[in-house]
């Protein structure tokens, strides 16, 4: 039976040491060195590679690292009972360099927690339950306990609910991709535009896989480049650059 989320705020982080694999070298990490006198939100999952910790739970915290850390948290750690070879790879694979992923591999912070449960039904051994958690210098201010029941679920241990926590009123920026192709003067004013106002995002550029016909399926436009925020289509650079910077009317 997994521990109340009630029962372990207000205590400390169980002490272990990780070992780790850093720049394909062994490093071992206190949890005083992740911890102390530092505001870090944790994330712990089943496993690496696997379905909904690959898809939403890490990509999702490592996409608002930066808003957390304008909230006050000094790191993102994940947490996962796998060894530190898997760990440092699935970071690599998942480009997730805003995220400390951390190795559990002999599972002592996980049993520390109370958080080690039996998948031995899906051929995974001992695992680590889904939570997250807000720990200040060492100490749990807020844990966030997945329910428990059948599969995996996923409703409370996001980043957008830790998000919340820590700043209700919190507004997560919103995904930008912009439509581009190599050499493209207008693709160039528009990237510089999306950087003037502090725009992070996704680029998908003309190549073997995307053509003019993609973007004419996706956008309905012909012309490069094609930017959409947050699942809404502005258009080419001069509809972006009236959509960041709209003309005052004199009163």
């Amino acid at each position: 039976m997994l521990p109340n989320a009630k029962d372990l705020e207000g205590k400390p982080v169980p002490k272990v040491t990780f070992k780790t694999r850093v720049n394909d070298q062994w490093k071992e990490i206190s949890t005083d060195e992740i911890f102390k006198g530092k505001t870090v939100a944790v994330f712990s999952l089943p496993g690496a590679y696997t379905p909904t910790c690959s898809s939403t739970h890490l990509p999702r915290y490592n996409e608002l690292a930066s808003t957390f850390k304008a909230k006050g948290v000094d790191e993102i750690v994940c947490i996962s009972v796998n060894d530190p070879f898997v760990m440092s790879q699935w970071q690599r694979d998942q480009e997730a360099e805003n995220v400390r992923v951390l190795p559990d591999g002999n599972a002592e912070f996980t049993k520390g927690m109370g958080m080690l449960v039996d998948k031995s039904n899906l051929g995974f051994g001992q695992r680590s339950w889904r939570y997250s958690m807000l720990v200040k210098d060492g100490v749990i201010q807020k844990m966030f306990i997945e329910p428990e029941k059948e599969g995996d679920p996923f409703e409370v241990s996001d980043a957008d609910t830790m998000l919340k926590y820590i700043d209700p009123k919190a507004v997560a920026p919103e995904p930008v991709v912009i439509f581009s192709k190599p050499g493209c003067p207008h693709c160039a004013r528009a990237k510089a535009l999306l950087k003037a106002h502090a725009y992070k995002y996704d680029e998908i550029s003309l190549g073997k896989n995307i053509t003019s016909s993609t973007l004419r399926a996706v956008s309905g436009g012909s012309t490069w480049p094609q930017v959409f925020i947050g699942g809404k289509l502005i258009g080419d650079a001069d509809d972006l650059q009236r959509y960041l910077e709209p003309v005052r009317k004199s009163a």
